[in-house]
């Protein structure tokens, strides 16, 4: 059976561009890992404007999926070395602060849906977003933000046990170092998602638009 085309998969109706953890305490001035945000800045970044850009003209579900932990603690994982390393982090993901909000280069818009969690390493563990992208009639995923090392692998690989097709613009995400992210990405995400790009996404909506 062939794989589905770029346009056959991004119907702006049934589509969603989802934006992970692309706020400042993650890859902003107020970012834990320094080297990551960096590294996001590089292409991710911008890539991830353009396509936000594009997704809004045509009409494609915009939402962000952000980490918060409260001051205490309460409700955050410490069940993993991830977390535990998380606690020494200078960013503040407080909720309501600029280190817990998104980019403000990327949003929010009106129209734009804001997603946040306390627990898990991906945007559907905590948080509505498989109910809220199935009551808008959501089939394929745009995914984009951080990192290829564990939240958008986790988040390809639960969007696919939930029978969403995975749509991974490859140079609109980012994990550190660059070479294994791209390892990552070409070894196992390429077996789950369609991988592409960012032109070949905005080319795909301006054609299903005209």
């Amino acid at each position: 059976m062939p794989q589905p085309t770029l346009t056959e998969l991004l119907n702006p109706a049934t589509t969603a561009l989802v934006t992970q953890e692309c706020q400042g305490g993650v890859i902003g001035p107020q970012a834990g890992l320094p080297m990551l945000a960096e590294e996001a800045r590089r292409e991710a970044i911008p890539n991830i404007g353009r396509l936000l850009a594009a997704a809004r003209a045509a009409n494609v579900h915009v939402v962000h999926c952000l980490i918060q932990r409260r001051p205490d603690g309460r409700g955050s994982n410490n069940n993993a070395r991830l977390f535990a390393a998380g606690k020494s982090f200078s960013a503040d993901l407080t909720p309501g602060s600029p280190g817990a909000s998104v980019l403000p280069e990327l949003g929010p818009e009106p129209s734009d849906l804001v997603l946040t969690r306390l627990h898990g390493v991906g945007p559907m563990t905590g948080t509505d977003l498989d109910s809220v992208l199935r009551n808008l009639g959501v089939t394929t995923i745009v995914g984009v933000g951080v990192s290829v090392n564990v939240a958008i692998t986790n988040f390809a690989m639960d969007a696919v046990n939930r029978a969403y097709q995975f749509v991974l613009p490859r140079d609109a995400v980012a994990g550190f170092p660059r070479e294994y992210a791209e390892s990552v990405i070409d070894n196992t995400l390429a077996l789950l998602a369609t991988v592409t790009t960012t032109d070949a996404v905005i080319e795909a909506w301006k054609s299903l638009a005209a």
